[in-house]
């Protein structure tokens, strides 16, 4: 009887092992769109987007700031404040805020969160052209791995190019507004009457299509440089809540200094009231600090790092539902196909990428086990590690 208990209660750790993991990343990238959707409402509204960076990632920093410090187990003794450390934490929040961050949401209020699902499927592919280039990553015609990475870039750049050109007819044409005869002692009259404002928006009414999709392609591109800077700031601290929460903060003190001196030098933007830009600001701060990066790194240490990574694309079906079912009168089928595109370059260049690991992880083995247990010090510097946070979205 204990036995059938203790296999029954193992079968279930099992079970929940598997699908707890899955439903929190399901959730997390529905959680994104969510918000980019809200977000993208608060600035069609009038929100500076140099505002909203620097106010969420205010808050979020001190979100960060205390849960590192309190509630954060990582008490290794480990060199903390170090000058190349200071310089790493610096550079990583300037790459991937300061700059990142800032084209992104730029590139949303010219656009629509479908763009930045689309282009945030691009990083994988432009990480393995942008290493072929500085020959950090290495391309084998013989290896399944690399081929398949060249034709799945070449996929995700065929979906972005497309994303970019070609919107497609909306999924309902626009509603003509309802006309009103009023009639007046002199003649009867026409009177247009304009649509009720919308809860929500999805693509920008300062639309500029091109301009928003090379923002966010711009974007990725930046995030590419940050994964190569974090990789190098982890080997060097190991406690990636507290490089999260330094890099967050430090990258809000350089955004506040940009915004303020150069890109938004009116004080009336600044002020913030009890309504909806406030409310999205604060979500956005409390799911993007503590909550998405504490989903992500327990589901990177129990599933392995190619597990997060795997999620990204779903992010573009969200999108799609949202886009079709609440918006379907200023949603494209050119902007869907295209996203879906990038989706299935994302796919092909991660499958790559895992082939081409094993591969070396085999060879490395081999290796080992021919030199009688001796580390191969060549294999050392390959060591992948997870990344610190989900850059790939604007959120």
């Amino acid at each position: 009887m204990r036995m059938r208990e203790t296999t029954m209660s193992g079968g279930m750790k099992a079970v929940l092992g598997e699908v707890l993991p899955c439903t929190a990343m399901v959730v997390v990238e529905g959680l994104i769109i969510g918000l980019t959707i809200m977000a993208s409402t608060a600035m069609a509204r009038g929100m500076s987007p140099y505002v909203f960076v620097v106010y969420t990632n205010a808050l979020g920093s001190f979100i960060l700031l205390l849960y590192s410090f309190f509630f954060d187990r990582d008490r290794s003794e480990e060199p903390f404040f170090t000058l190349p450390f200071f310089l790493r934490v610096c550079l990583l929040g300037f790459v991937g805020i300061t700059i990142a961050q800032n084209l992104a949401f730029v590139g949303l209020s010219y656009s629509s969160p479908i763009v930045a699902c689309g282009m945030a499927n691009q990083i994988p592919a432009m990480s393995f052209i942008l290493g072929i280039i500085l020959r950090t990553a290495k391309f084998d015609w013989k290896s399944t791995g690399s081929r398949a990475r060249l034709i799945g870039s070449l996929i995700s750049f065929t979906g972005a190019i497309s994303l970019t050109l070609y919107k497609g007819p909306t999924i309902r044409s626009h509603s003509s507004p309802s006309l009103s005869l009023h009639k007046t002692a002199a003649a009867a009259a026409l009177v247009v009457v304009p649509p009720p404002p919308r809860l929500l928006v999805f693509s920008s009414p300062h639309e500029n299509w091109i301009l928003g999709c090379a923002l966010f392609a711009a974007s990725s591109l930046t995030l590419v440089i940050w994964n190569i800077i974090q990789v190098g700031t982890v080997k060097m601290c190991s406690q990636i809540m507290k490089i999260i929460s330094l890099y967050t903060f430090f990258g809000t003190v350089q955004s506040a200094l940009l915004a303020i001196l150069f890109l938004e030098r009116d004080l009336t933007a600044w002020k913030l009231e009890l309504n909806f830009e406030l409310l999205i600001i604060v979500l956005t701060a409390i799911f993007s600090s503590a909550i998405r990066s504490s989903i992500q790194i327990w589901c990177t240490k129990l599933k392995g790092p190619y597990f997060v990574p795997a999620f990204k694309p779903f992010g573009i079906p969200y999108a799609s539902t949202f886009g079709s079912l609440l918006f379907a009168d200023t949603f494209h089928y050119g902007s869907m196909m295209g996203a879906f595109v990038c989706g299935v370059g994302y796919y092909t260049v991660l499958w790559g990428q895992i082939k081409d690991d094993e591969a070396h992880n085999k060879s490395d083995n081999n290796k080992n086990n021919n030199n009688n247990g001796k580390i191969n010090s060549s294999s050392i510097d390959d060591v992948r590690v997870p990344l610190l946070e989900d850059q790939d979205s604007p959120v």
